[in-house]
């Protein structure tokens, strides 16, 4: 026969449990600092946030990558860095949790400036629009039936796309299937967080996208505005990308303004080297898609544990530009800086 006392007990641990419960599924979206605090509370929602804080650890990916994307921070306490995650380019969204209920990823700011510009002179803007491969390339094609194989230049490559018939399968759809290569992001003293490699990447192998919140140039403008402003303290860096391809008749420039700042993916973490670096940036144009995507792929044969580098521009506009870490013989000392 259950007494008073039992029934409150029974009625308590209820409560708990579903108190839990619910905690399981809201800790996932608070920020670090957020966590720290509710970790303070009790025992239950601090082993709880120390989970998700193990879980952010392991995989910056969130698992939205078929290959883990782990941090590794041998200077300081800080265990990730923290900011929304996409695979590819998106509009502008400011809240999401993982395919796991990880919870999103906000940024944890680098001490180095992220404001790139890649120039790019292409003959091939009109390609975006249509595809040859409606009746050959069928998901079995190979290098010498694709047509779009055959709209590649040096400096911008045409992969099948919404258009095409073939599937996820086909050779020519290299770039879409995210990361294909192990890499890790690794705290340094002076650069902050940078990616390294995690094997072995030979030369010209596909390493990753730059993924990020696509915007307009109205947009980029204001938000480097304000990026300036939060980078006086010291402590911000931004992480936006600029991609200018002039078009065919030389007098107009098709412009693309990619932002990872907030959020983004592993390419976020690639730090600049006044040599150039080890990957090369590449427009990847797909077919039936408008916008093109810029991917990175290795320029010569990377060593596993080598940090992943490229080079921001080589105008420096700016007198108050930030040093430069790169540790390159001809390194100029201060960052690549240019106008939005």
């Amino acid at each position: 026969m259950s007494t008073p006392e039992n029934l409150l007990q029974k009625r308590d641990t209820h409560r708990e449990n579903l108190f839990l419960s619910c905690a399981g599924l809201i800790l996932p979206w608070l920020t670090p600092q957020e966590l720290a605090s509710i970790s303070l509370t009790c025992k239950s929602l601090k082993h709880i946030a120390k989970s998700i804080t193990v879980a952010r650890s392991s995989d910056a990916a969130r698992s939205f990558e078929s290959l883990p994307i782990p941090f590794v921070n041998t200077v300081d306490s800080l265990p990730y860095a923290y900011f929304i995650y996409t695979p590819t380019q998106l509009l502008p969204y400011y809240r999401q949790c993982s395919r796991q209920f990880w919870g999103p990823v906000n940024p944890s700011f680098n001490h180095i400036s992220r404001l790139h510009f890649i120039s790019s002179s292409s003959n091939s803007l009109g390609e975006a629009f249509g595809c040859n491969c409606d009746s050959k390339c069928d998901g079995e094609s190979n290098e010498e039936e694709c047509p779009c194989l055959a709209l590649r230049s040096s400096d911008v490559i045409t992969e099948c796309g919404p258009t095409c018939r073939c599937e996820s399968e086909c050779v020519n759809r290299l770039t879409q299937k995210g990361v294909s290569v192990k890499m890790k992001i690794v705290r340094d003293m002076k650069k902050g967080w940078g990616l390294h490699a995690d094997q072995k990447i030979p030369n010209g192998q596909f390493v990753c996208e730059y993924a990020g919140e696509l915007l307009t140039t109205k947009e980029a403008r204001r938000r480097q505005l304000e990026y300036d402003e939060l980078a006086s303290s010291g402590r911000f860096s931004s992480s936006l990308l600029v991609i200018r391809e002039h078009l065919p008749s030389g007098k107009a420039c098709f412009r693309i303004n990619i932002d990872a700042t907030r959020i983004g993916n592993a390419a976020r973490f690639i730090n600049h080297s006044c040599d150039g670096g080890n990957l090369s940036t590449v427009l990847v144009r797909s077919c039936g898609a408008f916008l093109p995507r810029i991917c990175f792929f290795a320029s010569e044969d990377i060593q596993v544990g080598e940090e992943l580098t490229f080079s921001y521009g080589n105008i420096r506009l700016r007198s108050d530009g930030l040093p430069c870490y790169c540790g390159s013989c001809c390194c100029f000392g201060t960052l690549p800086s240019e106008n939005t």
